[in-house]
């Protein structure tokens, strides 16, 4: 196969981690013998510095004319004036709208060798096997109105949460489908006991349930999910959700695994293009250090394979790299260990080559 992979290194650790990233897919080429071509653009703070725009347009080509992208971090102290006209935020959620990528995806799973590596008790994380699937496009991010003012001295500032019933019914009917291939299970996250937004969303949910007989939807509120996560995250299978709230509660769902370095995602859409990047920021406090764990790009890179490039052999090839690298000792310092982001990657693609 010949593949065309559009590189949004970003900003903080992003290039360090997409680096090593690029490297397991060379060796995934070498491997199995395809071609992939990689092309290095810009987005968020250093897009910036250098064009004024958190996503240039070139970039945004780019991006259309590939068959899947890469991403590291956006974001930084640099630019974190709350009086900025531009922020680094933006270039990712313009760049998601602009390709119309409205779920992402989220898979939570431990490894047993990282058991001691998360506060939580050994019993607490058996059998944890999740995937989250959050809305992207629509909710409080992106509704309008959205402003700021001041009267009479007293500074006001409005976000709306807004979601139209097809927003909601291809995201409940995705998460419903990723739940037949696991344990047939959906939990739809709102807090419809205060918002009419979360009562359309249950609403919704319950419509494209009625269509899944073979799925079991139960419904929760975002609070005491939160509490569940922690208490009793084995009972989950699929989390479906809105924008805000899953993306507080696959952070939070990080705690179980030890480290948010470990965790990739993908933000899909209609079609076979995909982003893919860490769930984790631009970490701007050890930038430049070479220690930042590439472990959850490397995974994002095994999902790129395997939505936009249909590879799922060699995804699982990926997956199972890092299973055994880590099974060897392969440790970062978030996760314990001595190990830089390199010699991280070079466990993982020794692993991928054995």
């Amino acid at each position: 196969m010949q593949a065309n992979i559009t590189i949004l290194a970003g900003d903080g650790i992003g290039p360090e981690i997409t680096a090593e990233a690029r490297r397991v897919l060379d060796v995934v080429a070498t491997r199995f013998g395809h071609s992939f071509s990689f092309s290095e653009e810009l987005v968020g703070g250093c897009a910036i510095d250098a064009t004024g725009s958190a996503l240039p347009e070139a970039s945004l080509q780019a991006c259309r004319e590939s068959d899947g992208i890469l991403l590291g971090a956006v974001g930084g102290p640099k630019w974190d004036d709350p009086n900025a006209s531009v922020r680094p935020e933006q270039g990712l959620l313009a760049l998601r709208k602009s390709l119309e990528l409205f779920a992402n995806l989220r898979p939570v799973t431990l490894h047993p060798a990282l058991a001691s590596a998360s506060p939580l008790k050994a019993e607490r994380l058996a059998g944890v096997d999740i995937m989250v699937v959050r809305e992207l496009t629509g909710g409080i991010y992106f509704g309008s109105p959205r402003f700021r003012e001041e009267t009479n001295g007293v500074v006001r500032a409005v976000d709306t949460l807004e979601y139209s019933d097809f927003e909601i019914r291809r995201m409940v009917t995705l998460a419903c489908k990723i739940a037949a291939g696991r344990k047939k299970r959906v939990t739809s996250v709102d807090k419809a006991n205060v918002l009419e937004s979360s009562r359309l969303w249950r609403q919704v949910a319950d419509e494209v349930a009625a269509e899944h007989p073979d799925i079991s939807l139960d419904h929760q509120l975002v609070d005491s999910a939160a509490m569940r996560l922690i208490t009793q995250a084995s009972s989950f299978d699929v989390i479906v959700t809105g924008n805000m709230f899953g993306d507080i509660l696959s952070d939070e769902a990080s705690v179980l695994t030890g480290s948010l370095g470990l965790l990739p995602s993908a933000s899909l859409g209609d079609g076979t293009l995909g982003l893919y990047e860490p769930i984790h920021g631009s970490a701007p406090d050890i930038a430049g250090k070479g220690i930042a764990n590439p472990m959850g790009t490397i995974l994002s890179s095994a999902m790129l394979l395997r939505h936009s490039l249909g590879l799922e052999s060699e995804a699982q090839a990926v997956e199972a790299a890092v299973f055994d690298a880590v099974t060897d000792g392969a440790r970062t310092k978030d996760l314990g260990g001595s190990l830089g982001t390199a010699g991280a990657g070079d466990a993982i693609c020794a692993a991928l080559s054995s």
